[in-house]
């Protein structure tokens, strides 16, 4: 009796954990500016793994969430102004297994760091317009 208590129970948890799985994702792709995006943060390697996931654009930043995951903040955020396109490409051999299908491989700066998103190109077309369309820095020095 104890041992369909305990089953049960672990199939209530997985049932709820499944439940929050799909509300947040629902939740993330809800608002305009989503996409799916796979990230990989060692780019200058070559040797990173992708991680799937959905990007969302806020007015200063982008935020990127993991598809498999509960937590409601993203792993990353980065600011717009010192994200800068680099070059993109197609996926290579390896890669076509571990992107989506049709997907372009955008190399980005950030900071100090390389990192490689992979994206559709509709997608890449509204992230490299984004990115353009930032404000101007403000001067450095005034009169």
């Amino acid at each position: 009796m104890i041992l369909v208590v305990v089953i049960g129970g672990l199939l209530v948890l997985l049932l709820l954990a499944l439940v929050g799985f799909v509300v947040r994702r629902v939740l993330l792709t809800r608002p305009v500016g989503t996409f799916d995006c796979s990230l990989r943060r060692e780019a200058g390697h070559g040797n990173g793994r992708w991680m799937l996931g959905v990007a969302r654009y806020e007015a200063d930043r982008l935020e990127w969430f993991r598809v498999f995951g509960l937590s409601p903040r993203p792993l990353r955020t980065l600011s717009r102004s010192r994200l800068t396109i680099e070059d993109r490409r197609s996926p290579g051999k390896g890669e076509g297994r571990t992107v989506m299908a049709g997907a372009v491989i955008v190399r980005c700066h950030y900071g100090g760091a390389s990192l490689e998103f992979a994206m559709s190109e509709a997608a890449y077309n509204g992230f490299a317009a984004w990115i353009e369309s930032a404000p101007p820095a403000p001067p450095l020095f005034s009169p």
